[in-house]
């Protein structure tokens, strides 16, 4: 494996961090809060400017807008977007939906929706988990009735991310429900503003609504909405997944926070001040600047396997375990390091880093979940690996 960035790639990432610099606010420190209307704004006026600059889909192939640049510029655009916490990235309709659409979609579909993903127009979200189907996605239950020229939606998702904003929802549903659970199932997109749709908050424990749940009431979707063939949904499905397992956010989210952590200590009007002279901080703190490495280097190692041709499917799996544990533990020392202090509310004259670490610690408890959870991963990196058996 190759440690180091071509001239190339490096003159990307300082491009982008430049642009970075101009588009957010001097005193941004992140992340985005999606129920708050100026950070939403901010997050669509960065998404343009990506698009304009030809970052938002660099990846995609030429003919749909983007630049077939490498799967490590991919990598180094997500990082340099997560080290920064910005908004404006657009996992959904730029990293999952896309490159399933290139791969399942017809020509109609590719013309209709890739052009308005790559020009930062349209915001998607993921329907797939369910009040009692999550990791066990091939239980679902939202029913998909062929009607002739449309299917009738009907049925509920749930810790959907965006649906409050988006525009369009890519989801699983079942058309067959005589068939075995994998073989049932189909994959289309769904109109958010159709008749029969209610989105209704979930707020996290953070406080912040990301979360929600989609109720489907007979809603109304046409025929040419399918994704694919016809109860053949789970394999395009699983490919979008394949498309969002990647660990290289939770490494650069690990990295601003300690590195953050790290000169707080450091600092002269911190509250807790006194520790940088003990060895036992300086210790830990060495150990998890070695964990955030050893997490970043193993998602590099990722894209330079996908660049090589290769679909590093456990690889990815490895990647984003690790990437989400060693997160959870930058946050969780640094928790212990600020005390009562760092659970103190953005707004009191005594929270320290405004109450960050912990609005942060409480936000990503869903990090080993989402994408597949944790334990999910194991199996995948035990079997496919391995070779272990499922028994």
């Amino acid at each position: 494996m190759r440690f180091d960035f071509t001239t190339e790639e490096k003159e990307f990432k300082n491009q982008l961090s430049s642009f970075l610099d101009e588009a957010l606010p001097e005193d941004w420190h992140g992340p985005a809060d999606e129920s708050r209307d100026d950070h939403w704004a901010l997050n669509q006026q960065i998404k343009r400017g990506l698009a304009e600059r030809g970052w938002l889909v660099m990846s995609w192939p030429k003919e749909y807008g983007g630049a077939d640049s490498s799967p490590m510029m991919n990598t180094i655009f997500a990082e340099e977007m997560a080290y920064r916490r910005a908004p404006g990235h657009d996992r959904f309709g730029t990293r999952m939906l896309g490159p399933t659409l290139m791969r399942f979609g017809t020509e109609e579909q590719r013309k209709k929706y890739l052009g308005s993903i790559a020009r930062g127009e349209i915001q998607w979200c993921q329907g797939y988990s369910e009040p009692n189907s999550g990791s066990d996605l091939a239980s679902l239950q939202t029913r998909a009735i062929d009607k002739g020229d449309y299917f009738e939606v009907t049925g509920a998702k749930i810790w959907t991310s965006l649906a409050h904003r988006a525009d369009m929802m890519f989801m699983l549903v079942r058309t067959d429900p005589d068939a075995a659970p994998h073989k049932g199932i189909s994959l289309l997109m769904v109109d958010m503003k159709a008749p029969g749709v209610e989105v209704n908050p979930i707020i996290n424990m953070a406080g912040v609504h990301s979360f929600n749940q989609v109720v489907f009431d007979q809603v109304k979707v046409p025929k040419e909405n399918l994704i694919g063939d016809m109860n053949d949904g789970w394999r395009a499905g699983m490919t979008v997944l394949n498309f969002e397992r990647s660990g290289i956010d939770y490494a650069a989210w690990a990295r601003a926070a300690l590195e953050e952590l790290i000169d707080y200590v450091k600092s002269e009007d911190s509250e807790v001040n006194s520790l940088k002279s003990d060895p036992t901080v300086g210790r830990k703190l060495a150990e998890l600047q070695v964990e955030v490495e050893a997490a970043r280097l193993m998602c590099y190692d990722v894209s330079y396997r996908q660049g090589k041709g290769e679909i590093p499917s456990s690889e990815a799996s490895m990647s984003k375990v690790v990437a989400t544990e060693t997160y959870i533990k930058v946050l969780d020392y640094g928790l212990e390091l600020l005390g009562m202090y760092g659970v103190l509310e953005p707004g009191s004259n005594q929270a320290e880093l405004q109450g960050r670490f912990f609005k942060l610690r409480m936000f990503y408890t869903s990090g080993p979940i989402l994408a597949g959870t944790n334990e999910i991963q194991k199996n995948i990196i035990a079997q496919r690996g391995l070779g272990l058996p499922r028994k």
